[in-house]
């Protein structure tokens, strides 16, 4: 779902004002509770997800003879965040929340540290990813854990027989569903991207490339920029938008803009999903929703999908990363017993079994977690999804829009769409010197 697009001071204040909505509750209980402890989870689209979790917390619950309060919010209508925002000013709700992408950082002041569960798990499964520290790391401590439910990478997801037909290009052979480095994956860059998202317009089958305002448009658009070197902002804060490397990637926006669908500036996060599902497309960036839905609903286009990393350019292989995370409010009453859920559902055991339902969404924080046999085995095509997380042999990093700027800019240019607006304003006949001036008026506003 597309995050507010409101800038950071405006969400505060609609946050503020946001009121708690009634939600049904899922009561987990014992028969010889010792305390009690709330938790509300992402409402998961794969409704099995939401069972194995609660199944895990049941689990626990009697093992520790605690009772346990779990709901699960739906990120519909934004109800999640809105919920959020309404236990931060009541200060009273669920003892651990699940925080969305941005949502640790607008919400920390109201957090409580969280190190030594990240010290306890770290020590276990290894470091997480640096987009995790970024948006969960403030000031030195850790406020929230990275999770693995809702989790997700969004590179390219291809239709097999489409893209070897009209693009000459062998996705499967590119990247096998094996840890392989092959000399293909070493030729999938923008610019080979480019020569096949026009050779599939051409036949009628473009890549379903939005150029809107929400998420899946954004987190395309970023990795694009950031694959030139291109920031529109700094790590300290400063404008850089009218860079050599700005003007690189929208140069190369002109050529691509072209190509995408004639409705891309009107996306939504659904747009892409609908193209792949109805056959109209032959390619597009997003999780394996898209292909789990034609599974059910269009196998002939679930058997012809492969998913496969970002391309390279001048500056790397960069993948769109979504992370979201469990946090425990400063004004929970019953912290110690958040803190031993929250570690407890991120065993290993725990995290494979949640991540095997939901056909390999969601994508475990710790690399080491990388090697569970559900994106080995689930199809069709059995592999599919192999190269959905990311591994050592893809030599891409995870990456978030709007990185490296300071997330309280950051957050701004993501929500706003700052990025593929550029594009859409390419699209639309602007010049390149157009659009650079239009994003520098846009950043003054951000970070005055």
């Amino acid at each position: 779902m597309p995050l507010s697009k409101s800038n950071a001071t405006r969400r505060k204040v609609l946050k503020l004002t946001a009121a708690s909505a009634a939600l049904p509750l899922v009561h987990i209980r014992t028969g010889r509770a010792a305390g009690k402890v709330s938790i509300a989870f992402w409402d998961h689209w794969v409704p099995t997800g939401n069972d194995v979790m609660k199944k895990q917390v049941d689990a626990w619950a009697a093992k520790n003879q605690v009772e346990v309060q779990a709901d699960f919010i739906t990120a519909v209508g934004q109800k999640n965040i809105l919920t959020i925002a309404a236990e931060k000013q009541a200060k009273t709700g669920h003892d651990v929340q699940a925080f969305p992408t941005w949502e640790v950082h607008n919400n920390a002041e109201a957090m409580e540290p969280i190190d030594d569960v990240m010290k306890q798990l770290t020590g276990q499964y290894g470091q997480v990813n640096s987009v995790c520290e970024y948006l969960a790391k403030i000031k030195g401590q850790w406020m929230a854990v990275p999770t693995s439910s809702g989790t997700q990478y969004k590179g390219p997801c291809g239709r097999i027989s489409l893209l070897k037909e009209h693009a000459g290009l062998d996705i499967v052979g590119m990247y096998p569903a094996k840890s392989e480095h092959t000399k293909a994956s070493d030729d999938w860059t923008w610019d080979a991207h480019l020569k096949a998202a026009e050779a599939c317009k051409k036949a009628g089958k473009p890549f379903a490339i939005g150029l809107g305002t929400t998420t899946d448009s954004v987190d395309t658009a970023g990795t694009l920029f950031k694959a030139f070197g291109a920031e529109l902002v700094d790590k300290d804060g400063n404008i850089t938008v009218k860079s050599d490397k700005v003007r690189a990637v929208l140069e190369f926006g002109k050529k691509l803009v072209p190509v995408l669908p004639d409705d891309a500036v009107s996306y939504d996060d659904a747009s892409n999903n609908r193209a792949l599902i109805s056959g109209h497309s032959a390619l597009i960036w997003n999780p394996p929703s898209a292909w789990a839905v034609a599974r059910r609903d269009a196998p002939a286009v679930a058997e012809d999908c492969w998913s496969f990393p970002a391309p390279k350019g001048p500056a790397g292989r960069f993948e769109p990363y979504l992370p979201y995370f469990w946090g425990v409010w400063s004004f929970s009453k019953n912290k110690s017993a958040a803190k031993e859920l929250i570690t407890f559902l991120m065993q290993r055991d725990n995290v494979q079994e949640r991540c095997a339902v939901v056909l390999g969404y969601d994508v475990p924080p710790f690399q080491s977690m990388l090697d569970f046999k559900v994106w080995d085995e689930v199809g069709p095509p059995t592999g599919t999804v192999y190269n959905y997380p990311l591994r050592p042999f893809h030599e891409a990093t995870a990456h978030i829009a709007a990185l490296p700027a300071p997330p309280e800019i950051a957050v701004q240019i993501y929500n706003r769409g700052t990025m593929p607006t550029m594009l859409a304003k390419l699209k639309s006949g602007q010049s390149v010197d157009q659009v650079i001036s239009w994003a520098n008026d846009e950043l003054e506003g951000f970070t005055r």
